[in-house]
């Protein structure tokens, strides 16, 4: 109790109660804007932790981070073009709610479920993070082959389109994490002799050019005035909610465990787990029909998953210092730069420093259900912005935010040139969301496939092994026979019906 009441004091000292209020418009701000990502926040925050004590310096990365990835669902749901990583998942839900009217709606229940994801998250952060660290350190390469496998299988079961058109999406992605240098022979691949190519495709320009670029080239290309959008009055966001909770509190429970299990998994984070959550919402309802219409079922699930998987992360960056996404990745640089050592050690030598993560993750996610309600109330004004205004605009963020991640110019032609592809992926009826799946998840599932495969010296039956491969395996191979096994029963119902 002492070690608490001591963090405690350290969180509500003023200065770090006003650096965290910066943080928090910084991260409203940067989350926003299409192509500045919260992991870019963080990197941009890195510089001014130089100069700050260890609990100020966490508590604003804490801080930008919970507020980007929310800020993130504007002008998905308002535009169409995420603004991280996470919010992609239901961007195309959110957006079929804004086109019926609906935006409040949708951006208040991302607002809530993003809230109760965040405090669900800190909840397993600070009560279940040393054993919830030994588990995830007990996956070796099987099992993280399947964790891909199974999100991969994620990617076409929440594809709207048909089902082969979802996984031809999914392997142009897989084949774009293919290009650069091979992970076991140290071979450039599909390189075409381009040296910047040899790094590969960054995952940042090309969700960029995917979603954001291709709809602008939708808006160019047009041929017809385009409806205009919906002007209706984004005012108390939170009328309403009451019933939409209460009958989505089971998805929002499964959402948040989702986030929470899937964020402590190293390497996963919370674009993943909103993907997963996703599809299992998708999986398990009722009305399975509406999903990709403007249900705000999926939202519920996946909203609250990508905020609960953000806490889950620090998990293993706290306890074993090994980086349970990008973000933890920086932050473990951080709390080394700080004196902060991660390891079980830290919470011996240091346990109210650790405790001040802990309150400065459910702060920020409480101070988030006011700054993201004045945040979504000055965002109505992007409505009212005409699209031959508003498309330069977004397209020029693009570039800057394309551009930022290297430095590099070639960083831009890649958004551009992916974004060219996914506008005529979209036109011939293709899902995006497979194609970028694939990308981010192409790398992780080939390294693990060439490593497991080295350590099973090319026996297959490596990869049911050990126990939780097993199950796993075993899991995702019944995700992938569901599909099959309903298509015969189709066609068994139809040959009956026929004869």
């Amino acid at each position: 109790m002492d070690i608490f009441l001591q963090a405690l004091f350290l969180i509500l000292d003023p200065y770090v109660l006003g650096v965290m209020f910066l943080a928090a418009l910084f991260g409203l701000f940067v989350g926003a804007i299409p192509g500045l990502t919260a992991t870019m926040a963080t990197a941009l925050l890195i510089p001014f932790t130089f100069f700050m004590d260890p609990v100020p310096a966490i508590a604003a990365i804490v801080t930008t981070v919970a507020m980007a990835i929310f800020a993130g669902d504007i002008p998905g749901a308002l535009l169409r073009i995420p603004g991280t990583p996470a919010s992609a998942a239901y961007c195309d839900e959110a957006f079929a709610m804004t086109q019926r009217g609906e935006a409040e709606k949708a951006l208040g229940t991302g607002l809530v479920c993003a809230v109760i994801g965040g405090v669900m998250g800190a909840i397993v952060l600070s009560v279940a993070a040393p054993s919830l660290a030994e588990f995830a350190i007990q996956f070796s390469s099987f099992e993280y082959f399947w964790l891909a496998c199974l999100g991969l299988s994620c990617a076409v079961v929440i594809s709207t389109s048909s089902t082969v058109k979802g996984f031809v999406s999914l392997l142009i992605g897989l084949f774009i994490a293919t290009i650069g240098i091979d992970v076991t022979a140290g071979y450039p691949r599909f390189n075409f002799g381009n040296v910047e190519l040899m790094a590969g495709v960054s995952f940042i320009p090309a969700m960029i050019g995917m979603f954001a670029v291709s709809e602008v080239l939708r808006y160019v290309a047009s041929t017809h005035t385009p409806l205009p959008m919906p002007q209706q009055k984004i005012g108390n966001v939170f009328r309403g909610l009451g019933p939409i909770l209460s009958r989505y509190k089971v998805n929002i429970a499964r959402g948040g465990a989702i986030g929470a299990i899937v964020g402590v998994l190293p390497g996963a984070g919370a674009d993943i787990a909103a993907w997963i959550a996703y599809a299992v919402s998708k999986k398990t309802s009722k009305q399975p029909e509406k999903f990709g219409t403007g249900h705000v079922e999926g939202l519920a699930d996946a909203g609250t998953a990508n905020n609960a998987g953000l806490a889950g992360a620090w998990v293993p960056a706290i306890v074993f210092g090994i980086p349970g996404d990008s973000i933890t990745a920086i932050v473990i640089g951080v709390l080394y730069m700080k004196g902060m050592n991660p390891g079980p050690t830290v919470f011996m030598n240091n346990p109210q420093l650790i405790y001040a993560v802990f309150i400065a993750f459910f702060v920020a996610n409480l101070a988030l259900l006011f700054l993201g309600f004045v945040a979504i109330r000055m965002s109505r004004q992007m409505l009212r912005i005409p699209r031959k205004i508003l498309m330069p605009i977004i397209l020029m963020f693009c570039i800057v935010g394309a551009f930022a991640i290297n430095n590099t110019v070639f960083g831009v032609t890649i958004m551009l040139v992916l974004g060219v592809l996914a506008y005529i992926m979209e036109e011939n009826g293709f899902p995006i969301a497979p194609a970028i799946l694939g990308i981010v998840l192409g790398g992780m599932l080939e390294h693990n496939f060439v490593s497991s495969m080295i350590k099973a010296d090319g026996d297959f039956l490596g990869f049911f092994s050990r126990p939780i491969a097993a199950t796993l395996g075993v899991f995702v191979i019944i995700v992938w026979l569901i599909p099959l096994i309903s298509l015969m029963r189709r066609r068994l119902r139809a040959a009956v019906s026929t004869a």
